[in-house]
């Protein structure tokens, strides 16, 4: 929807070669969500700021990535990997090492928009298989050389980053393959390296490529699903949008392998089993430090979108909503796939989103005593076999008009699905005016809930001018994840990274995990052991020892495994 008054000229040209525009920015070059004017009154009122303020970028980044960063390893280090790989699968310039680097969390794209480069590797290698991985391994773990792990580039948590130098392998370019598919046990098996679209594009088209009897899909779609890989997911412990229904990424995982500086681990498909410590626990979440992930196989689910019941309902207030969420997963009668509830900020903020804001549905909603400000937005669907799916959505308008709620049909839901994974496209808009726009997230139970979510956002609030907006996205009958975006007007990163530190000092504080899906890496790494206890990060550093006694791969800080004692975080309770 164009503007009526000013509208800021957002950046739309496509970002020069090899320039630091084209490293971090989001996505595809020609695709945009730009903030809709009701936002960006929003943002104007909030910032204290006019559109003059908007008639200027700041840093966007055009200028080339200069390739003038020393490599460290020595000619015959390089030449052995050259031997391995072949030469052909061997990159040395900045550019591209930096692209292997840097994630998408908001400190990424504000280094490189001050021109930062650090952090990368000495050269980056695309192994063509299990075989390369093996020799790269051994040979790296022999002469000390550091392994860095790069899948699809969507990191948020600093996991990326080649602290110690080394090399980065880089899985898109030959590690993507399905090795099998088996219908009948509704799995499929995959090389790390595949990416989200191409995975779920196959399944699919189960029916043409396999000779399938129907078409399945994975039910994984995180927001970053477009430019995420199956790897990433899995060693970070992801979850989808659908995970309330699907489960995460730890759920759908049935086996894997992986190559570590002590062997292979592999593990066998089989959906349960009595046989010790779950193997396949144990090696998700370790974020590239034991050892590479080479395949993994996961459960895949018949793929039926016509039985998708998409719902929404306005709640007069928190508390209401609260309740009607806790009871819709705790009545044993199905769960919703997506499923999301928004506090009332960001209730108020999704709804000039999903341009609901001024329409006669706002005012239907306004009239029935819907007060802006206190008023929170649930949306969501169900699916499955479609009687199923019917009786999930009518149990939950059920409980909804139970707690007070309006139904406002599956209007806005269909609004916020056809951009739900376009949202990251705003971080560009917004930072070309030095407007930050950044997200963390944990876990609580339902009765921590609320010292949490009030605990956090009074902090958040403490800053001047800042906007967090809060949801609640994968659902369980015993919690929920809670999830803070906050825009704010910053000048320096020293602010920015304040501010975010000061989050999770308080994510801490209030009782919450530390990280629901986005993993942990480098920068929440710090927290990690205040979180799960002195004991528990000795299993970790036990188990680190075991595949890595050397520290090779992914060293510098993920996991908080090889921090010093004075850079780790204990917020007391």
């Amino acid at each position: 929807m164009s503007y009526k008054g000013f509208e800021p000229n957002w950046y739309e040209k496509k970002p020069p070669e090899k320039s630091y525009r084209s490293l971090f920015r989001w996505g595809k070059w020609n695709e945009y969500k730009h903030p809709n004017e009701n936002l960006y009154k929003l943002m104007k009122k909030t910032f204290k700021v006019t559109d003059e303020d908007f008639k200027k970028y700041k840093n966007i980044g055009l200028e080339e990535v200069p390739d003038n960063h020393p490599i460290n390893l020595n000619s015959e280090q390089i030449k052995t990997i050259e031997s391995i790989v072949g030469k052909e699968n061997i990159k040395k310039d900045t550019y591209t090492r930096a692209g292997v680097s840097y994630g998408k969390t908001m400190l990424d794209a504000l280094r490189m928009r001050e021109k930062i480069i650090e952090n990368i590797p000495d050269i980056v290698v695309y192994p063509r298989n299990k075989e390369d991985i093996k020799e790269l391994v051994n040979y790296c773990n022999k002469e000390l050389i550091p392994v860095y792990v790069f899948g699809g580039g969507s990191s948020v948590c600093r996991g990326l980053e080649a602290v110690k130098g080394g090399i980065t392998l880089d899985m898109r370019k030959h590690m993507n393959k399905v090795i099998k598919f088996n219908e009948k046990n509704q799995t499929i098996t995959v090389q790390p390296g595949m990416q989200g679209p191409e995975l779920e594009k196959i399944l699919n088209d189960a029916v043409n490529l396999f000779n399938a009897k129907i078409p399945y899909t994975c039910g994984h779609f995180p927001q970053s699903f477009e430019y995420s890989s199956v790897g990433g997911w899995v060693v970070t412990r992801g979850a989808g949008q659908n995970s309330t229904y699907f489960g995460k990424i730890e759920d759908i995982v049935l086996s894997q392998e992986y190559v570590t500086p002590a062997g292979i681990i592999k593990t066998g498909e089989f959906p349960a089993q009595s046989t010790g410590p779950d193997v396949d626990q144990i090696m998700m979440g370790s974020e590239g430090t034991f050892g590479v992930l080479t395949e993994v196989t996961l459960k895949v689910f018949k793929y039926m979108p016509e039985n998708h019941q998409k719902f929404s309902f306005i709640f007069k207030n928190w508390e209401d909503a609260k309740e009607a969420a806790r009871e819709i997963m705790q009545g044993q009668f199905g769960f919703p796939s997506v499923f999301r509830l928004s506090d009332p900020e960001e209730s108020d903020v999704a709804l000039k989103l999903y341009g609901v804001e001024g329409t006669f549905l706002d005012k239907m909603i306004s009239a029935r005593g819907y007060k802006q400000g206190e008023r929170c937005l649930m949306l969501g669907f169900t699916e499955g076999e479609k009687n199923f799916s019917k009786l999930v959505k009518k149990n939950i308008k059920k409980i909804c008009k139970k707690h007070g709620a309006m139904y406002t049909t599956g209007y806005i839901t269909k609004s916020w699905e056809k951009g739900r994974f376009k949202d990251p496209y705003l971080r560009e808009d917004l930072g070309d005016f030095g407007i930050m726009i950044d997200t963390l997230e944990c876990t609580v139970n339902w009765e921590n809930l609320e010292e949490v979510h009030t605990g956090v956002r009074e902090y958040c609030h403490s800053r001047p001018d800042t906007i967090c907006m809060t949801h609640m996205s994968h659902f369980y009958p015993q919690g929920v994840n809670l999830y803070f975006i906050f825009i704010a007007k910053m000048d320096t990163i020293e602010e920015y990274v304040d501010y975010q530190h000061g989050i999770l000092d308080n994510i801490q504080k209030y009782g919450a995990t530390m990280s629901h899906h986005h993993g942990i890496g480098k920068m929440i790494a710090p927290w990690l052991e205040g979180q799960i206890g002195k004991n528990q990060m000795e299993i970790f550093k036990t188990l680190k020892k075991h595949f890595d006694s050397n520290n090779i791969m992914n060293p510098g800080g993920t996991l908080g495994l090889d921090l010093k004692e004075e850079e780790k975080k204990f917020i007391k309770q």
